[in-house]
């Protein structure tokens, strides 16, 4: 990646933006609240303090990357545009009728997601091609001149085409596409062969649909950004975090919004991975807990689990199949609504539950006095001592604790028959059990041990909730990076630019065709380089190779990486000596006796990885000066104990902490319980291990 002395990390979460500036080797920071209505202005709050902090002014910023939950928000709460979708007769109700499958088998009320398009919006063309791509039933352009008129009559915004077989051959969408721009001039089409080019038609139809509803409002979006930054002065180029982990231009985000669906999760699980590079380990587990949400990735030699599926607004938390899912290249997390504005409630059985609706900053957690009634996970951690109501967010946001008690104990603890105290226990041992059954599900489905692994937590709640995390999870060791609560932001700042382009090409591995394949991945290959190229015209780039393979008659595939020899040579004895090595990892065995599939094909264009200073062992020197102390809860003893409060600006390389403690800084507050010590190392991370007092 092109080196720039001064750029503009910002990541608009749920409830805050988080903006991050580095120029001349210093990093500045700030977190403003997000503005729903208008999302841009807190960046441009956000880029003012931080300027001003380094001294500089907004038009000397030489980059901006940035991350936003614009695009996820916009499909889980259907604020999309008006979209209509043109797809092959038969095939109208594809999106409905989804997989037929029961992610619930003896639930009677199951709940599933309705399509983002109603049927009335969703038409049909006569037109045919066979899995081979082949056509068997010619597009005929007066037929689709005739439906554009049809569809006109609605007042779309937006159009998705999803033909059958069209990832073999684009044909028949290409032609769609250029009737709809010479007849509705003004609409935005997506076509699924350059949005989502594999198989299975109901992933790739609501990909396309889904870029295609989202389309219209992230263009508006992303144009008045860009006016309103040249109005700032800021004439620098604008990128986009795309959920791949990678940066694209923002042309590119414009055209393919889908892919930013998980962008600020994205950017975290990128922060996460370099500072487990700092440190050289090879099983991480990472932590971030906004306002919002909470996200959870593991991150195995310092590169983030991916997938190329994923699913949005799931009505059954833990449950695969109960979202709509998303057919792109993602960070592989697992995400639940437990944030600190996450709001608490006693449900019909008499139980504390918190999630998934959000207070978000608009009004925001009771206690911001902000006309917010309701309580809220940061309600429950100002009763229990862990923040400070006149230092929260460097003292910019005042917080009431007498307004979180009310709420606690209106919502709360007067149908448990609770205090306001043992109402915000509960409400946090539930929040943070939440999380835990997330990590260990997640860890469950991929087949990990997680005592083997190291916490990275960030994010502006995750350090108040880590330690907790790794009580429950057998985990021994934690690390809160510098800047954790803007870790995504920063995250982006330290992304290579990158595309993934993949495809869909049954094959069969008795049926190998070498030339084909080494064609297929040369094309590719300069499909992802092009996109990459529009961002970076003179780093290398890097390409990373990648088959989905699976036994004849299975349902899924798994991810099989191979070198770019290995793929600009293609051998049958490789393929399958590689599959099967992978096959055995995850399941202990192969299938003897059986015929191996190909059925995507992946390759993706990236820049160099920025380079990684590896931290040194550090030894411990003396203990950290405190600035004084406060009663904190603590969950494992159930009781309140006296806590040492540690400024960790003041933190010098190798001073320890023994818990309980809080460590304060603008952004977040570290919390140390009784059960853990803690190190400042070098970089200054506050490295967090089991052992406290006796």
């Amino acid at each position: 990646m092109t080196a720039h002395s001064t750029r503009l990390g910002v990541d608009i979460g749920g409830t805050f933006t988080d903006v991050v500036l580095e120029t001349g080797g210093a990093s500045f920071s700030t977190k403003v609240l997000t503005t729903y209505a208008a999302p841009e202005n807190a960046i441009i709050d956000g880029m003012h303090q931080v300027c001003t902090k380094a001294g500089i002014t907004p038009a000397q910023i030489e980059q901006i990357i940035h991350g936003t939950t614009l695009a996820t928000n916009a499909l889980i709460e259907r604020r999309g545009a008006k979209t209509a979708l043109i797809t092959t007769q038969g095939f109208r109700d594809v999106i409905e009728m989804r997989t037929e499958s029961r992610f619930e088998q003896y639930d009677l009320n199951l709940t599933l997601p309705d399509p983002l398009l109603p049927r009335q919006m969703r038409f049909t063309v006569s037109e045919r091609v066979n899995a081979k791509g082949e056509v068997m039933i010619p597009l005929d352009r007066a037929e689709v001149e005739e439906l554009a008129e049809r569809i006109a009559a609605t007042g779309v915004e937006s159009i998705a085409v999803g033909l059958i077989h069209s990832y073999l051959n684009p044909d028949h969408e290409r032609l769609v596409r250029d009737v709809l721009a010479d007849k509705l001039p003004g609409v935005s089409v997506s076509i699924s062969a350059e949005v989502s080019p594999q198989m299975r038609e109901y992933e790739r139809f609501n990909t396309v649909v889904a870029n295609a509803y989202i389309k219209p409002l992230m263009a508006s979006y992303l144009g008045r950004l860009e006016e309103r930054l040249k109005g700032e002065g800021v004439t620098c180029r604008i990128f986009l975090m795309h959920s791949g982990g990678g940066i694209i231009s923002i042309q590119n985000a414009a055209d393919f919004p889908v892919r930013l669906v998980e962008s600020g999760p994205a950017g975290g699980a990128v922060f996460a991975a370099h500072i487990a590079a700092r440190y050289g380990i090879d099983k991480v587990l990472s932590f971030d807990m906004g306002g919002t949400t909470a996200k959870i990735c593991l991150i195995k030699n310092q590169t983030p689990k991916t997938s190329r599926v994923f699913e949005v607004a799931r009505t059954y938390r833990f449950k695969k199949g109960s979202g709509m899912p998303i057919s792109i290249p993602v960070i592989d997390m697992v995400e639940i609504g437990a944030g600190g504005g996450s709001l608490a409630h006693v449900d019909a059985m008499r139980q504390i539950r918190v999630g998934p609706e959000s207070a978000g900053s608009e009004p925001g957690p009771a206690c911001y006095g902000r006309d917010g009634t309701r309580p809220a996970v940061t309600d429950a951690d100002l009763v229990l001592g862990k923040l400070d109501p006149d230092n929260f967010a460097g003292g910019s946001i005042p917080l009431y604790p007498d307004q979180s008690k009310t709420a606690l104990h209106k919502h709360i603890g007067g149908t448990l028959d609770m205090d306001a105290t043992e109402a915000a226990f509960g409400v946090a041992e539930v929040v943070d059990e939440n999380m835990a059954n997330a990590a260990r599900v997640h860890a469950v489905e991929n087949g990990e041990d997680l005592s083997e692994y190291t916490m990275i937590a960030f994010g502006g709640a995750a350090p108040l909730h880590a330690a907790r995390l790794c009580e429950k999870l057998g985990v021994d060791r934690l690390l809160v990076p510098p800047g954790a609560g803007v870790g995504s932001a920063i995250g982006f700042l330290r992304a290579p630019y990158s595309f993934e382009a993949n495809r869909s090409v049954y094959m069969k591995l008795s049926d190998f065709d070498g030339p084909r394949i080494r064609d297929l991945l040369t094309e590719l290959q300069g499909e992802a380089t092009g996109f990459v190229r529009t961002c970076d015209a003179v780093s290398p780039i890097l390409s990373e190779f990648k088959v989905y393979m699976r036994y004849t008659g299975q349902g899924w595939e798994i991810p099989i990486d191979l070198t770019e020899e290995q793929a600009m040579n293609p051998d049958a004895a490789t393929f399958q000596a590689r599959f099967e090595e992978d096959y055995a990892k995850l399941f202990g065995r192969t299938v003897a006796g059986m015929d191996i599939e190909i059925t995507v094909w992946s390759v993706n264009a990236t820049t160099p990885p920025e380079k990684v200073t590896p931290i040194a062992a550090q030894p411990a020197t003396d203990a950290a000066a405190t600035t004084g102390t406060r009663d904190i809860f603590d969950a494992a003893s159930g009781a309140f104990a006296q806590a040492d409060i540690i400024d960790r600006t003041t933190l010098t390389s190798g001073q320890t902490i023994t818990g309980p403690a809080a460590v304060t800084e603008d952004e977040t507050t570290i919390i140390i319980p009784a059960s853990r010590t803690a190190m400042r190392q070098p970089d200054g991370c506050i490295d967090i291990t089991a052992g406290g007092r006796p």
